[in-house]
């Protein structure tokens, strides 16, 4: 099986990762529940599509028999993993998503084993924040050796796309996560930190993002941070079904987003670092499709992975014009 299937391709960020899937030349078929807006798209990039939801394991069997790699763009993921990685264990397809929120990695760890007995790779986070993240910790590893500490920030710019808003809003109220000695605990969510980002320090608030489980578990850091710093009109009030599907490409190219490390080993020693790179919204499709254009190719570890320990602490500069720079070591 060569074949790539996006489930939720008819949503904003889905869209945009089967295009580029298409352009990749990879064998692909779109999927969803939205019969006119899946065929519509189907016709305009000349490939199949197949309607189905995820309440009933028979439909999504059917629909995968023949599908190498799955990519889940259908967010919010904490209704949506659980049964599409499910149905990827049952058919010996392998899983790839695009989600911020710890419910998938969460999954994707308790599935760890079944996965791994049947040969299955779970690969969340394959484009994102988490793909750019691990990156740039892993750059700044490579200078520090072994952490004890990681404050890691992302500085979103722009506007959010509808979906975003909608997951966003609903996992706000999951309270604010960090890791401590190696294991989660709850911390207040008013207690801001700065970061550099590149035009001097500002002030960023924590956040519960899925790299307090990625890094964990690619490094063994034991304490672990992570922080957003908004600007823009990220992140909207009022009625969120009411927003456009995402920022157009203009206000994407408008507003690159950038992540920033401070990273201390256990003698003090401490390693700074910054990313740049284009709007999340640009790299989350073109990261997931090279990813799943890897996975296709046979770069496939069976279990529970994450992106630098699958492809290196280099994935996330092989998207767009993604930079890292070491500050100081």
């Amino acid at each position: 099986m060569t074949r790539l299937m996006v489930y939720g391709a008819t949503g904003y960020t889905g869209r945009m990762a089967a295009t580029h899937a298409r352009a990749a030349g990879l064998d692909l078929i779109l999927a969803g529940r939205d019969e006119p807006r899946l065929a519509e798209l189907g016709r305009s990039l000349g490939v199949e599509h197949r309607v189905f939801a995820l309440d009933h394991d028979a439909a999504i069997d059917a629909a995968l028999q023949d599908v190498a790699v799955l990519l889940n763009c259908a967010g919010p993921f904490q209704r949506t993993a659980d049964p599409l990685m499910r149905g990827v264990i049952r058919a010996g397809t392998h899983y790839l998503d695009i989600a911020a929120e710890l419910d998938s990695y969460r999954l994707a760890e308790a599935y760890d084993a079944q996965a791994q007995a049947s040969g299955v790779m779970l690969l969340p986070g394959s484009g994102g924040s988490v793909a750019m993240l691990g990156s740039l910790v892993g750059r700044a590893t490579e200078r520090l050796g072994r952490p004890h500490t990681i404050r890691v920030a992302l500085h979103v710019a722009g506007a959010m796309s509808r979906g975003s808003a909608i997951t966003a809003a609903e996992n706000l109220s999951t309270g604010c996560l960090e890791r401590v000695d190696g294991a989660l605990r709850s911390r207040e969510p008013g207690t801001t930190q700065s970061f550099n980002f590149g035009s001097g320090p500002v002030p960023s608030f924590p956040v519960t993002l899925p790299d307090l489980m990625t890094l964990w578990k690619a490094l063994q850091v034991p304490n672990i941070g992570t922080f957003v710093h908004v600007s823009g009109s990220a992140f909207p009030t009022g009625d969120l079904m009411a927003l456009p599907d995402g920022p157009s490409a203009e206000e994407r190219d408008a507003n690159r987003y950038q992540a920033a490390v401070e990273m201390t080993d256990g003698g003090g020693e401490t390693v700074r670092a910054i990313l740049d790179t284009v709007n999340g919204y640009s790299f989350t499709p073109i990261a997931a499709a090279e990813a799943a254009r890897r996975v296709l190719a046979g770069e496939v570890r069976p279990g529970f992975q994450i992106p630098t320990e699958l492809f290196g602490n280099g994935f996330a500069e092989t998207i767009a014009d993604t930079t890292i720079h070491i500050l100081q070591d």
